[in-house]
């Protein structure tokens, strides 16, 4: 049988090229609490990314849950999808917010501002999308929306690292962006993710929260976690940062030999990456209808059967997991894709042979 063949892989750099940068923290003895690394990747990120302030945090799920405290909420519901990673929910449930979930619109796999639009009440006070696959959300519908009823838009960018869309940063949009350097991310620091903001003032905000809400020796104003980022997370950032525009090339190449291998297989659909500036291709899904003769499930295990790891990417959605029931609506188009998405493997290092063995797996289904 061949060697497995999983979703994705981290794009990991020369063990040698890491050691200088380990030696660095042995030598300056500083470990974590916003060291020189932690600095210098923070100002490197912005100049690569075109943003004007970032606060680096420990993981994802907590840059989300600070992000949504940073804004003073208070009480009431967040508007958000159901098709998400959970993490996106639960920043919003931690932060004693209610999630409201709302539909997708089925070409994009994003939020339907439509939908958004119809569930706002006198109890909303924000709206949290998701650049789904790192496609970028209908951004000025959003922004319109959000100004119109005076709610705070803080973009779930965990996808998007990288993405440039009508000449800037996605990660500009909205009052706050999180990202995830999590190890399947485009870009990653073992684990990490960071909050893009606007003001020094709202970063000096979310750089207290994520250290205990700590503003000086003697004074804490806030009751929050530990959301510190590592100098050796930092020190791998700062050497990935060096090869991501390979890194991102490569990416696009592995999505243009799926499109081409798969754009005559009856049966199934490619979600189309939107026309942005710069992509990322952070994921490639494909969607199995009905005129596939297998079903979604059934692709999955006889692709698992050749040792090709593919994943449901997201299935179930957010309100069909027993902690979200209670917050279920109807949301059909949701539903559907959740049922018929399959996420192939995606990473930079994916040699054309072991893409072709997964192309043949799935035209083998057509006989």
């Amino acid at each position: 049988m061949n060697n497995p063949i999983y979703v994705t892989q981290p794009v990991l750099p020369e063990l040698e090229d890491f050691i200088p940068y380990l030696e660095q923290i042995w030598k300056n003895k500083v470990l974590t609490n916003c060291g020189p690394l932690h600095q210098q990747l923070e100002q490197e990120l912005c100049d690569y990314l075109g943003v004007p302030y970032i606060s680096l945090f420990n993981n994802g799920t907590i840059a989300l849950v600070t992000a949504l405290q940073a804004l003073d909420l208070g009480e009431g519901e967040v508007i958000t999808t159901p098709y998400t990673f959970v993490a996106t929910a639960h920043s919003i449930v931690w932060n004693k917010l209610t999630p409201v979930f709302v539909d997708i619109d089925p070409h994009t796999s994003n939020i339907d501002p439509r939908k958004v639009e119809q569930a706002i009440t006198d109890k909303t006070v924000a709206i949290l999308p998701v650049h789904c696959y790192g496609v970028p959300c209908d951004v000025d519908g959003l922004q319109k929306i959000a100004d119109q009823n005076d709610l705070k838009l803080i973009y779930d960018a965990a996808h998007a690292f990288g993405v440039r869309h009508q000449g800037q940063s996605l990660l500009n949009y909205g009052d706050l962006s999180v990202i995830s350097f999590h190890a399947t991310k485009v870009f990653n620091t073992f684990e990490g993710g960071a909050i893009v903001c606007h003001s020094a003032e709202m970063k000096q905000r979310i750089d207290r929260l994520k250290n205990f809400g700590i503003v000086n020796e003697t004074a804490i104003d806030d009751v929050s976690l530990n959301g510190k980022l590592s100098e050796v997370h930092a020190a791998l950032g700062l050497l990935q940062l060096k090869t991501i525009d390979q890194t991102l090339l490569a990416r696009k190449n592995v999505d243009a030999l799926y499109r081409e291998f798969l754009k005559d297989v009856d049966g199934l659909h490619m979600i189309e990456r939107q026309a942005s500036d710069l992509d990322n291709y952070s994921y490639f899904p494909i969607v199995v209808s009905r005129d596939y003769p297998l079903s979604r499930d059934e692709l999955f295990e006889k692709l698992k059967e050749n040792n090709i790891f593919a994943r449901k990417y997201f299935y179930p959605l957010m309100t069909e997991l027993s902690v979200y029931k209670k917050f279920s609506s109807n949301t059909p188009n949701a539903k559907k894709l959740s049922e018929q998405v399959l996420c192939l493997p995606m990473y930079p290092t994916l040699a054309n042979e072991e893409i072709q063995q997964i192309i043949n797996v799935i035209k083998e289904g057509l006989k």
